[in-house]
């Protein structure tokens, strides 16, 4: 199986081939995650200032202290950002996914972070994605939303009819990385759900689903990607945030590059001078910049 980070950089070398790599690498990445992370990062970080082992990481998750355990998951998923990890530590993974298995009416915390840390395997044991698959009954929504990264991190095709189940949540943060997933796992091309996305109720969700289409090579979401380039409409809204910048500039810019994906269908005819626009005279460097990239590709 491939990981998202290996199906993104294929085919880069030309223009035509590097329109889907730049859509999915500016891929409107739903908050939920990343915002859950940031936000405890300096509560705890003290706390484990200690570089330590896997195992020791796994040992401190089923035997440590209340307020070490989940601590521990979240220094366990840091660490699994290095390739190396798994090669140094060959029996990591199954100890992973026992962790996991075990943390079922655990701290929900906990079972987040397990989540994410097995999303980042390269060599994920047997059972892995059955394991996830079950989880996605957890009556936590933060922890469905890291157990629906996971799976689309792994990249098994067959997980798809349980990620479009998920779009049935009443969650929005559920609904959205469920659309996200969508949009990297491999499709049959029908997109349905994909397509019923672009009416959510909630913009995220909408904006997702039109990203993952134009990753598909599918120009149906072209109106709502309309509407993200439009500053006044986006800044409507998008609600401010502390663990954002410029969140508005971001939703642009995955507009853009999501255009970028659609530069070989009629899907971003039309466009062409609200980009001009966007490269002439935003306020946002960083759209102008991206603005300029697409008109290359264009």
């Amino acid at each position: 199986m491939q990981k998202l980070g290996e199906r993104e950089e294929q085919g880069e070398g030309g223009p035509p081939a590097s329109a889907p790599s730049l859509a999915v690498q500016f891929f409107l990445i739903p908050l939920a995650v990343v915002a859950v992370i940031v936000a405890v990062y300096g509560g705890f970080r003290m706390m484990l200032a200690d570089e330590r082992s896997p195992e020791e990481y796994l040992n401190e998750i089923r035997a440590g202290g209340r307020d070490r355990r989940w601590p521990a998951a979240y220094e366990l998923s840091r660490l699994m950002d290095d390739p190396e990890i798994e090669v140094r530590f060959p029996d990591l993974a199954r100890s992973l996914l026992r962790t996991f298995v075990e943390s079922e009416q655990d701290d929900p915390r906990i079972r987040r972070y397990l989540a994410l840390a097995i999303g980042r395997l390269e060599s994920p044991p047997a059972g892995t994605v059955d394991r996830l698959i079950e989880a996605l009954d957890d009556p936590d929504t933060e922890t469905l939303i890291s157990v629906v990264w996971a799976l689309a991190s792994l990249g098994d095709r067959a997980v798809v009819p349980s990620i479009v189940s998920m779009y049935q949540s009443a969650d929005s943060g559920v609904r959205k990385m469920a659309v996200y997933a969508l949009g990297v796992l491999p499709d049959d091309g029908a997109h349905t759900t994909l397509r019923a996305a672009l009416t959510d109720p909630v913009p995220d969700v909408q904006w997702n689903a039109a990203v993952a289409l134009a990753r598909h090579g599918d120009d149906r979401g072209v109106r709502v990607l309309r509407r993200m380039l439009d500053r006044e409409h986006v800044s409507g809204l998008v609600t401010p945030s502390e663990l954002l910048a410029d969140p508005v500039s971001d939703v642009m810019v995955s507009g853009l590059r999501a255009l970028a994906a659609l530069a070989d269908s009629t899907g971003g005819e039309g466009l062409h001078q609200s980009v001009v626009a966007l490269a002439e005279s935003d306020e946002s460097l960083k759209v102008r910049q991206a603005a300029l990239e697409v008109l290359e590709v264009l």
